[in-house]
């Protein structure tokens, strides 16, 4: 469920609110988990639904974090984006319908040849270690 338009301005940076509600994009190289590699799992910074993990992490040089896939299909939902004078697969998360980013067919062809190319800001990271505490337990078996 999406929050109201007042908790999302008092939880939320700008760039979080900016990207997350109004599609922006982060600068490329600028963002904290671009060079960001520990284990753990990566939520939609506005319901802190699971989205993406660090096994399926990897470096495309495009200057965003960039995913072999998303840990569940079902929580992220793709859409048509003609904006910019090009046509792209725009990758939103799925109840909050937070704009994360997109998602490309020059990923690895090994892992399915997807690259989602996702924003930072768009994310926040659980470390393996704090997964039980933060409520995502389930998600420790990714790391076994």
């Amino acid at each position: 469920m999406k929050p109201s338009e007042d908790e999302l301005r008092k939880n939320l940076t700008d760039m979080e609110y900016a990207v997350t509600q109004e599609n922006a994009t982060e600068r490329p190289f600028s963002g904290k988990y671009d060079d960001f590699y520990q284990e753990g799992i990566f939520v939609d910074v506005v319901s802190g639904k699971p989205l993406f993990s660090s096994k399926d992490k990897y470096d495309a040089g495009c200057g965003w974090p960039a995913f072999t896939q998303p840990i569940e299909k079902s929580m992220v939902k793709e859409k048509a984006d003609f904006s910019h004078g090009m046509h792209r697969v725009e990758v939103r998360s799925e109840g909050a319908d937070s704009h994360l980013g997109h998602v490309f067919t020059d990923g690895p062809q090994d892992a399915g040849g997807l690259r989602y190319c996702i924003n930072s800001a768009a994310l926040k990271f659980i470390p393996v270690a704090d997964l039980e505490k933060a409520g995502y337990g389930e998600y420790k078996k990714l790391f076994v």
